[in-house]
């Protein structure tokens, strides 16, 4: 299987030949394991990584983890597998005071916890928060484990809490700038809305087409009504089109208007086609005579030679 290289920098010594070499992707099913490998580092070192065993009450996972929810089937599945096959790989983790947090491979500690595991591999590394938060979140990003507020919410903590520049953070994870930032503005969405993306119901380009309304409630109620109509994000766009226009302002009506609607009703009767008559306040106004065929005006031309 070919390996996707992506840069990161200053995780040289931490992490080796990268999580693709120390934790690629093990069992998505119950029926085959499948190893996907995600390599992550820029630089490779010398040093080979050690596996260890330890018991899994001992490990617990990183709570600024970026991926903070997890399909509860693909668990159950994976734990199957590993009731089967074992944990076919460790899991990176880095000591603590009594016990080890984990780095990447949360996914499987939670199946392992399932299947009733008592022990399981790791790799034991030391990094920085900056570094563990890198690679928590290049790793999820790489396998498309993060939703899209997640991704956002993690690129923001670099951005804020590391003082990255969105180009640093592009470079970081292999994503454009444009598309740091177009992540970046999921987080203008009003609670209600990010909430609909978490679950699944809008998608980001859905989401992103309804950034521009300010108004939180009328947001929310576009973004409902996209739900619920199954709307396309092309739908979407020209909705929003809609929404832009100026409203029209109905022009107040001439006095004595219901006169002038008597008159074209008799028109009509008399014409045989659409009379409109547009009158003004100022006793002026014009008569429109519609004709659909050559015939049809020859008709009306016929009538008004007859009332001579």
């Amino acid at each position: 299987m070919a390996t996707k290289k992506t840069a990161t920098k200053g995780l040289g010594k931490g992490l080796g030949k990268g999580i693709g070499a120390l934790i690629p992707e093990v069992e998505t099913s119950s029926k085959e394991p499948i190893i996907k490998e995600v390599e992550v580092v820029k630089e490779v070192v010398k040093e080979v990584p050690v596996e260890n065993k330890v018991k899994i009450s001992l490990v617990e996972p990183n709570r600024d983890q970026p991926r903070k929810m997890f399909d509860e089937d693909a668990l159950i599945e994976l734990s199957e597998s590993i009731k089967q096959y074992g944990i076919l790989q460790p899991l990176l983790v880095q000591k603590k005071d009594n016990y080890y947090e984990i780095i990447a491979g949360e996914r499987r500690w939670r199946a392992a916890k399932m299947a009733g595991v008592k022990e399981v591999p790791v790799i034991i590394k030391d990094y920085t928060t900056q570094e563990v938060m890198e690679i928590a979140l290049i790793e999820n990003i790489q396998r498309e484990d993060l939703n899209p507020i997640e991704e956002a919410l993690a690129y923001q903590r670099l951005i804020k809490d590391y003082r990255l520049k969105q180009d640093e953070v592009a470079e970081k994870v292999s994503k454009s700038r444009t598309a740091i930032t177009n992540s970046l503005r999921l987080l203008k969405l009003d609670s209600r809305v990010q909430d609909m993306v978490v679950e699944g119901k809008l998608s980001s380009g859905h989401a992103r087409a309804i950034i521009t309304i300010e108004d939180k409630d009328k947001q929310y109620f576009i973004a409902q009504k996209i739900f619920d109509e199954k709307l396309s994000v092309r739908d979407v766009e020209k909705l929003m089109r809609e929404l832009d226009k100026p409203e029209k302002v109905e022009k107040p009506k001439p006095e004595n208007d219901f006169v002038y609607r008597d008159l074209e009703e008799k028109f009509k009767k008399i014409m045989g086609t659409q009379v409109v008559i547009k009158n003004k306040n100022n006793n002026k106004g014009k008569i429109e005579i519609e004709y659909y065929s050559q015939a049809e005006l020859e008709r009306i031309i016929d009538l008004f030679n007859k009332v001579k």
